[in-house]
């Protein structure tokens, strides 16, 4: 089946799936799992278990070859990307479990950042993006204490919204791919990124 369809574009196989050729469909998924699986690592960090975050990946990925739009929407892997993501997140959401998950907010907190970068150009790592300069970020965030402390300000402090942009930020993603996500502009996710970066960084000062 690959090699039937591996030099066509993905906009022509739709095409040629709602004409009725039915094996499209699983070549579609099967080329694209590997970015299901990507983007269900990527949210794992969220909470919620890794299988069922595929699971949820390959529920957007068939919306998304049912749902493209070719007058409406980008090319069909930024399609695509979008539907996985936010069918993944959407899930993790409703499973609640990420109010609870501080042990990995420590670990995304290490976690490099997709568009913050040092004078060098290299990614930086968010502890360095919330701590001020004359602060070590190490005596802050070092222990299991510290770090819980930031999942109570993250939870009692930042708005719903502020809360989400954070999330999906921590998992590595750009603003912009956070605004496609959450469905709204890239300036009202990059405005609450910069709140609850501020809120974060106040609180821990005031420890």
């Amino acid at each position: 089946m690959k090699a039937k369809y591996e030099n066509v574009k993905d906009e022509e196989l739709i095409m040629q799936l709602r004409e009725g050729d039915q094996e499209v469909m699983d070549y579609l998924m099967d080329k694209y799992k590997n970015l299901v699986r990507s983007k269900a690592k990527s949210m794992y960090i969220l909470g919620a278990d890794t299988e069922d975050l595929i699971q949820e990946g390959m529920i957007g990925l068939f919306k998304a070859v049912r749902d493209y739009d070719f007058g409406r929407d980008a090319g069909f892997y930024t399609f695509a990307d979008l539907c996985i993501s936010r069918q993944i997140y959407t899930a993790v959401q409703a499973s609640g479990r990420k109010k609870h998950m501080p042990l990995n907010t420590y670990i995304s907190f290490y976690s490099k950042v997709a568009d913050e970068t040092g004078a060098d150009g290299q990614a930086v790592h968010l502890e360095n993006v919330l701590e001020s300069e004359d602060k070590n970020p190490e005596e802050k965030l070092i222990d299991r204490e510290n770090v819980e402390y930031i999942e109570q300000i993250i939870q009692s402090q930042l708005s719903s919204m502020e809360r989400q942009v954070l999330d999906l930020y921590l998992t590595g993603m750009a603003t912009v791919e956070v605004s496609r996500v959450l469905g709204i502009d890239e300036k009202s996710a990059d405005n609450a990124l910069q709140r609850a970066k501020t809120k974060i960084r106040k609180a821990m000062r005031e420890k």
